[in-house]
């Protein structure tokens, strides 16, 4: 029997230490489902494991696509599931780890058909919600899908811009296009977050920005600052200090968007794993007993 072993939760939570700990007791290798951690020019504003982290145990999808290849989660099912498959040639057991919702649902579930969207169209939707912000996105979507409208997370930009995207080339609801039926893989699952105290979680983060700022990211980011249009580039960490390098916020109050946009984006991240309904709850900071737990469940399982 092949398991796959997937620990999520927000950023700052713990998640590398965990996998790596399970992963060298398993003797498996690891595959991230990070969506930013992923690009090879991206390193300390995505929180990246360190050489060090990385030699401990085999990674896989992290560092390996440039950031000026249009990556999306379509890509990432189909190139994950190329890299599980050869890899449980050689291992019953494999650790995913990371915390890109979207991700993991696409490794394991497979994602609904969309149709193709129009580059012009998504152009101008990139355009229109550049000059008119989130809320825009949110009235259309409220507009033309409630059911969807229902279900996303209103405060996800990218869900809804995907979304915005599909209906504007289509002329149909999204919702429409969301079957919800998991494809069949030769693999059996198993589902785990990390799920801190929020107060802990968000002084974690606010010292985790930190860190980034002491170890070089307005370096890193000046460096990358040409290619700030690039989708992979729209993200936190990159676009506060790239709008700080424009003149348009001082150093500090960049630092201070960065730390809030993160504290917003685990919140999300939390959100997600807690509504999916079959993912584990485990306690922050217990690496050892959680491991016994999973564990237990994985010997269960195969017995």
């Amino acid at each position: 029997m092949k398991v796959l072993i997937c620990i999520g939760g927000p950023t700052a939570s713990g998640k590398t230490s965990l996998s790596i700990k399970l992963a060298k007791i398993l003797k498996s290798p690891i595959i991230s489902f990070d969506s930013r951690q992923l690009y090879k020019e991206l390193d300390i504003g995505v929180a990246k494991p360190d050489t060090a982290e990385l030699a401990m145990v085999p990674h896989y999808m992290i560092g390996n696509i440039s950031i000026h290849r249009n990556f999306n989660a379509g890509d990432y099912e189909r190139e994950g599931n190329i890299i599980l498959n050869k890899l449980f040639l050689d291992h019953d057991v494999i650790v995913a780890v990371g915390g890109t919702g979207m991700y993991i649902q696409a490794l394991i579930d497979g994602l609904d058909e969309m149709p193709e969207i129009d580059p012009v169209v998504a152009n101008n939707v990139e355009q229109k919600y550049k000059e008119n912000g989130l809320s825009w996105l949110q009235q259309y979507v409220l507009n033309h899908d409630k059911v969807y409208a229902s279900q996303v997370d209103m405060n996800n930009p990218m869900r809804l811009l995907r979304a915005v995207k599909v209906m504007e080339s289509s002329g149909k609801p999204f919702s429409e296009y969301r079957k919800g039926i998991r494809k069949k893989r030769d693999y059996k699952v198993m589902r785990y977050y990390i799920n801190p105290d929020r107060d802990i979680l968000y002084d974690a983060i606010n010292k985790r920005v930190e860190k980034m700022i002491d170890t070089g990211l307005i370096a890193e980011a000046d460096g990358l600052k040409e290619y700030r249009h690039l989708k992979a580039l729209h993200t936190v960490g990159y676009s506060e200090l790239f709008d700080m390098m424009e003149g348009k916020v001082t150093l500090d109050e960049a630092i201070n968007l960065i730390k809030r946009n993160s504290r917003r984006y685990g919140k999300r991240q939390i959100t997600w794993f807690k509504n999916q309904g079959d993912w584990v709850s485990l306690d922050a900071g217990m690496d050892d007993e959680n491991i016994e737990k999973i564990k237990k469940h994985l010997y269960d399982m195969e017995a």
